[in-house]
């Protein structure tokens, strides 16, 4: 047992998986919120004192199979951090990131238990939700650098550009914060009787919209500087395509308010949400080139240990342009 070793590619996959079930937990939750089973199963984390599957009813079964899904991300985080022990070549920034993992969703876990116990308190339920964000750019930040050696990687764009990719960071983080302080305003409360955060929807809403626009503004003049500066090509695509998501989100979000806001609708919103945020952070990511890691022996993933000094010279696709396909966001290099 000592002796087994995992390879880049095996735990590459590892952190595909386990980010995938990172966004099922996203979605699965919002499910609980929109169908009303907040309280479907009333205990934790049994679904009541005396069962512990649920009721063959619609709203324990949704609450109890997002708890299903909360257990399975457990396993996928603890086997990724486990991995990251044994994966060969070592490396010291993926075992701390995997560490973020199992961190952040014993975080899920306990705040969890609150949002039951408090009887779905909104503030509570807000708070869930932003650290399920924060676990799910954890998991994508995981992926990315497990794609390529170590090292934070080198520009391949202007300062102005890295400091307009940051602040668009910072205003979709209060972006997310102002969205789930809107939906805690909102009629959907999770169930019957939640509190709900005191504040006008309608001025909530105007707040969050602003702060969204505000970050397509910064977006548009981030592209025009990527332009302006000549930028490699692929960068330049990957600015189109978060261009294009968050405009997408933007149509999608004022659609569900003017339709009165239907669960079907919000829970697009919320899974839009996920794929915006994770697209920036893949777009922030591919702002610099990073380098291939180097393994050695023959047809073997698996090669000498350490973090520095393991490293080949920057990737070779500078400057070509990659698709804006799902696979984009965790094989480039």
């Amino acid at each position: 047992m000592s002796s087994l070793r995992i390879g880049p590619r095996p735990f590459l996959l590892l952190c595909r998986i386990t980010l995938a079930t990172v966004v099922l937990n996203v979605v699965t939750g919002a499910a609980v919120r929109l169908s009303d089973s907040g309280l479907g199963c009333p205990d934790w984390p049994t679904c009541s004192r005396s069962h512990l599957t649920p009721p063959l009813s619609i709203h324990p079964v949704v609450e109890f199979g997002n708890r299903l899904v909360v257990t399975l991300l457990v396993v996928a985080c603890a086997v990724t951090v486990l991995a990251a022990f044994r994966r060969s070549p070592e490396r010291r920034d993926l075992r701390w990131l995997s560490i973020g993992l199992i961190i952040g969703v014993l975080g899920e876990a306990v705040v969890g238990a609150v949002v039951v116990y408090s009887k779905l308190n909104a503030y509570v339920v807000a708070g869930h939700f932003l650290l399920g964000m924060a676990l799910l750019g954890v998991a994508v930040i995981l992926t990315l650098r497990a794609n390529h050696g170590p090292g934070r990687g080198i520009p391949a764009v202007s300062t102005r550009a890295l400091w307009l990719s940051r602040v668009l960071i910072g205003l979709l983080v209060l972006v997310l914060a102002a969205g789930a302080t809107t939906t805690g305003a909102g009629p959907h409360a999770g169930g019957k009787g939640a509190k709900r955060i005191p504040i006008g929807l309608e001025d909530m809403t105007r707040i969050h919209a602003e702060i969204v626009i505000t970050s397509v503004v910064v977006l548009l003049a981030l592209v025009w500087v990527l332009w302006r500066d000549n930028a490699p090509a692929h960068v330049q695509d990957d600015g189109r395509v978060l261009l294009g998501a968050m405009v997408v989100q933007g149509i999608i979000g004022y659609t569900q308010f003017f339709t009165h806001l239907p669960a079907v609708l919000v829970g697009v919103h919320v899974l839009g949400a996920s794929l915006v945020w994770s697209t920036l952070l893949w777009f922030h990511h591919g702002l610099s080139d990073h380098r291939p890691e180097v393994t050695t022996g023959s047809g073997s993933d698996t090669g000498a240990a350490g973090d520095t000094g393991t490293a080949a010279a920057p990737s070779a696709h500078r400057g070509q342009p990659t698709g804006p396909g799902a696979d984009a966001v965790v094989e480039r290099v």
